[in-house]
């Protein structure tokens, strides 16, 4: 092992901790994450990468629950008030196409790929300092939108393994991308880049989450995580024929009786014997006033399933429901598809090889008695994952454990940041026995 790996991984600690608060005070939902991109492109090009954004990193009829372009255009403005470098701030990135790659070619060998996703959730960030035994005073301007998951630290974590790496290049070999992937809230933002092909060479894939240290997650690194539910995410749009509620009725289509119909019916899905399968409908909006029978009514959902094809089975009776309930009433239903996932598993013996790397290189990091924990919710990785697994290649989801102030996905969220640090190292490690040319 190169010790002045860990060096330089330590001595990232403030910079780390201050990139991370400043992503966090300017937080970004998915596709908007212009200033994040920004920031992450001029860093990686200072640094010597070859960086890809945009259209290239971002197959544009891949991308799912994409803002207007009104929000787009507004958020653009906004940015460039925030202290943007507007010089990596790309016409491409206004438009929505968010996310940066930063590859280092170090010569024939493995292609190895890191994920770190930028995106926050669209959260009103609780203001009460003394909720947050880790704040400092940067809570999210804008409001609206808030990092309660951490991956204000993910991003912070990949820009100080671009660090390290860079001063290490020398000693490497082959192929490393970084990849900082916008929209993973609502699972929005893999598929985009999974099918502009950017996984297909890849050998080796490595990602992480920050979590909280818990009965299976006991140690400071769990090597592994399997179990992540497939989803579907849609907007269904019931469409009818306005009418007089009182005068003529008759005349009337009630886009809000079909959307009722597929919500009561949505949830009365038979589950699947298989395996875990579930169905939320989250939203449900339409009509204009009481005595005007409703030409528009739009119900947000979702589906999931432990695996693949159990998520497809739910898919396909969600699709036959809504349209059935929207004929069954005189109307039409459009659905719009706004995120999606797959079933992950990581790979036993590359986990395997994880847990020793950092069992051996990083003693004062302890690997969790667990190594390969059982997954919650949905996370579009899954894509990334599976991708570089079809193609022969081996891919881990990792957890990064650190303790928290409050519960992710919650408005007091705050973390430790010295996961930062173990972060950088945990992957420089990882990359260092996988390229390392002494390795």
């Amino acid at each position: 092992m190169n010790i002045r790996m860990i060096e330089y991984a330590k001595s990232l600690d403030q910079v780390s901790r201050a990139r991370r608060r400043d992503f966090h005070r300017y937080a970004e939902t998915a596709w908007l994450e212009m200033r994040t991109s920004a920031i992450i492109n001029k860093i990686l090009t200072e640094l010597g990468y070859e960086v890809v954004t945009g259209k290239a990193l971002c197959l544009e009829e891949a991308r799912m629950g994409v803002p207007s372009l009104e929000e787009l255009r507004a958020h653009a403005e906004l940015v460039c008030e925030q202290g943007t470098p507007t010089d990596y701030l790309t016409e491409e990135m206004k438009e929505g196409f968010t996310g940066v790659m930063g590859i280092l070619r170090c010569g024939p060998g493995p292609v190895v790929a890191l994920r770190f996703d930028i995106d926050a959730l669209g959260l009103i960030e609780e203001e009460k300092e003394f909720h947050r035994p880790y704040r400092e005073g940067f809570s999210s301007v804008n409001r609206g939108a808030m990092h309660a998951c951490g991956h204000d630290g993910h991003g912070a974590i990949g820009l100080g393994v671009a660090e390290v790496l860079v001063k290490l290049k020398k000693e490497l070999h082959g192929t490393i991308k970084l990849i900082f992937q916008p929209g993973e809230e609502g699972a929005k933002g893999a598929r985009a880049i999974v099918a502009h092909g950017h996984l297909d060479d890849v050998d080796y894939f490595v990602g992480t989450h920050i979590a909280p240290t818990e009965e299976l997650d006991d140690g400071d690194v769990t090597p592994g995580t399997w179990g992540s539910l497939a989803t579907s995410k849609y907007d269904a749009h019931f469409y009818g024929d306005a009418a007089h509620a009182g005068g003529f009725p008759e005349k009337g289509k009630s886009a809000i009786v079909a959307a009722a119909n597929a919500v009561l019916n949505l949830t009365a899905i038979p589950r699947h014997s298989g395996g875990i399968s579930r169905v939320n409908v989250g939203t449900i909006q339409g009509g204009t006033g009481r005595n005007v029978v409703p030409n528009h009514a739009v119900i947000q959902f979702e589906v999931r399933g432990e695996t693949t094809e159990i998520n497809r089975y739910m898919d396909q009776e969600a699709v036959r429901i809504c349209n059935g309930a929207a004929q069954m009433n005189g109307c039409t239903c459009n659905m719009v598809l706004q995120g999606g996932a797959e079933s992950q598993h990581s790979d036993e013996d590359f986990l395997e090889q994880i847990a020793g790397i950092v069992e051996k290189e990083l003693p004062h990091l302890r690997v969790s008695s667990c190594r390969n924990a059982r997954n919650w919710g949905s996370e579009d990785i899954s894509l990334m994952m599976n991708r570089v697994q079809e193609h022969g290649g081996k891919a881990t989801y990792m957890r990064s454990m650190t303790p928290m102030a409050s519960a992710q996905h919650t408005t007091a969220f705050d973390f430790d940041e010295k996961v930062l640090v173990e972060g950088i190292e945990v992957f420089a490690a990882i990359v260092w026995e996988l390229c390392g040319k002494d390795s």
